[in-house]
């Protein structure tokens, strides 16, 4: 009752408020990322999923009410969700929003991600930077979907797809998203260790870049860069060099205000078992 209730109310303010719908993709995903209290979002955010749902039932074909439904569920999955069947679940729903979006901007993202292959990696140049957008939260949506289904083996085969679709993105348009689409590389080639194909090296490449585009700001770079890489090599000076600096930063920048105040409670939690760790 309380989420339905919340509901109406976000309908209603966006109605009174007279912001055209348009604009409401775009205004909903700011206020969630400039929110700098998670457990509001957590909250809340339920209500802005169901809200984007709806828009999406009433318009099915509109790429970007779908692409802001793979952002949002992609985030909600990513950070809220700990229950592995729930994110299993709410990611399925991200990917398939997102796959629809390339598909609207796009006839060539209609069924991208089930070729082959070559044929994938062919089809991937046929993009430009006007379906960027689109490629860039299909892609997300995809990786935090391998993530929720690391078990299925159908995962083994997509990892190489999304490197594909990642290198892509970066050829287009590398600081996109503050360099996001470096981070997500980097972590994927932190995944595994080298001697199970992992790429250890490029991986912290990928990290340094991503770094340099964003000056620092994105403090989820810095966590993951500790997460993924510095405890896949065991380099603990490393480590918690870049997790004290989260933990000291300013939180607040326009734009990456909720993900920071994240990356410094994580920071916080893999600080206090670096000692068992290492």
């Amino acid at each position: 009752m309380t989420q339905l209730i919340s509901l109406f109310t976000v309908i209603t303010v966006l109605l009174l408020s007279g912001c055209g719908v348009s604009n409401i993709g775009s205004n909903l995903s700011q206020a969630l990322m400039n929110q700098n209290d998670p457990e509001l979002v957590k909250a809340g955010a339920p209500a802005y999923l169901l809200l984007v749902d709806s828009l999406i039932e009433g318009d099915p074909d509109d790429s970007d009410w779908l692409r802001t439904g793979a952002n949002l569920y992609t985030v909600y999955a990513a950070a809220f969700v700990d229950d592995a069947i729930r994110s299993q679940r709410l990611s399925s729903r991200a990917f398939d929003y997102g796959q629809r979006a390339l598909c609207e901007e796009d006839s060539d993202g209609c069924g991208l991600v089930g070729q082959p292959y070559s044929a994938f990696k062919n089809s991937l140049q046929e993009f430009d930077d006007d379906e960027l957008p689109a490629l860039f939260s299909m892609t997300t949506s995809w990786l935090v979907w391998a993530q929720a289904h690391r078990d299925d083996w159908n995962v083994v085969a997509a990892v190489p797809k999304i490197e594909l679709a990642l290198l892509r993105i970066i050829e287009l348009d590398e600081s996109y998203e503050n360099g996001r689409p470096w981070l997500y590389l980097g972590m994927l080639y932190s995944l595994r260790p080298p001697s199970l194909g992992g790429k250890p090296d490029q991986a912290r490449m990928c990290f340094e870049r991503a770094l340099n585009l964003t000056g620092g700001k994105d403090l989820g770079v810095k966590v993951a860069y500790a997460r993924y890489y510095a405890r896949l090599v065991y380099d603990r000076e490393l480590h918690d060099r870049l997790l004290f600096e989260v933990r000291n930063a300013q939180a607040t920048v326009e734009g990456l205000t909720l993900m920071n105040t994240l990356a410094q409670s994580e920071a916080k939690q893999l600080l206090l078992s670096a000692e068992e760790y290492f």
